[in-house]
């Protein structure tokens, strides 16, 4: 992949997601446009950082020219990460995929562990199991929140950059890698909160919405605390989504259920060599 390669790829993705929403349950959320200019520039960053921390694994395939896939990987200590993978709109099954996928893989070499987020395509569940992953169900709890049961919660304060020591330690704790180099692009994107108290240490940042992009903590107690601030930032009687919840995280669907969120299914956690990780809520692509 180039850089001049990222704009394109960024299109291509969004083809994509919208082509794998059919293998989902309906939405809860009231239906809102994939393509902002918000998101697509966070995309576009995103993938500008890790072509550049990671260049090896990122890759594209043309044909006549023409960009058809790209997979976008990185490597975190000894963790290999699956950011973005995608074949053009109507090109699946030409035999497009598989080599881009391998490519990626071969920037795992040496990688104890490996981890991404999957849709419900069977056809990608097939691909990633033959490639020794283990996809794991993940569920999706979305709605607008009564504010009524929420608790006080104290000792949250805003993150600062003095905080990614702290934040990778827990990285380690929880997925067995830190972070590292993404905390700052994180920062930049999103509200950053962190609580570090004798009873437990955790951070979680937020959408504007109000919903967790990505959580960690040392214990599910402080885990459960940080969620809760999470609701209760979000806008009064705006609908909040909690993605990427994994069996092994129950206590977020237990926050989930007493703010009266509903619960479905959604796509994959795919792992190799190790656990789900908790208590933490994995990004959509950063893991």
């Amino acid at each position: 992949m180039r850089p001049d390669d990222v704009p394109v790829a960024e299109e291509l993705s969004l083809a994509a997601y919208t082509d794998s929403e059919r293998f989902e349950p309906p939405s809860l959320l009231p239906t809102s446009p994939r393509h902002t200019p918000a998101r697509a520039g966070q995309w576009i960053a995103r993938t500008s950082h890790l072509l550049a921390t990671d260049p090896h694994g990122c890759w594209v395939s043309e044909k006549d020219g023409r960009l058809v896939g790209f997979a976008v990987s990185f490597r975190r200590d000894l963790l290999w990460v699956l950011a973005s993978y995608a074949v053009r709109s109507g090109l699946q099954g030409q035999g497009i995929g598989r080599p881009l996928l391998e490519a990626a893989l071969s920037y795992s070499r040496g990688c104890l562990r490996g981890m991404f987020a999957s849709s419900s395509d069977p056809k990608a569940y097939r691909v990633y199991r033959r490639a020794g992953f283990t996809l794991h169900p993940e569920l999706h709890l979305a709605g607008v929140p009564d504010r009524s049961v929420l608790p006080v919660v104290e000792h949250v304060r805003e993150g600062t950059p003095g905080d990614f020591d702290l934040m990778d330690s827990l990285d380690r704790q929880r997925r067995d890698a830190a972070h590292g180099p993404d905390h700052p692009l994180l920062a930049s994107m999103h509200r950053l909160l962190v609580t570090d108290q004798r009873t437990g240490s955790g951070y979680v940042y937020l959408h504007q919405s109000g919903a967790p992009v990505l959580l960690a903590a040392s214990n599910r107690r402080t885990a459960s605390r940080l969620l809760w601030e999470a609701i209760a930032s979000a806008p009064a009687d705006e609908p909040i989504e909690i993605a990427h919840v994994t069996p092994a995280n129950e206590w977020a669907v237990d926050v989930g259920l007493e703010a009266r969120l509903s619960v479905s299914t959604r796509g994959y956690l795919a792992l190799r060599g190790m656990r789900p990780p908790a208590p933490y809520l994995p990004h959509s692509s950063l893991l």
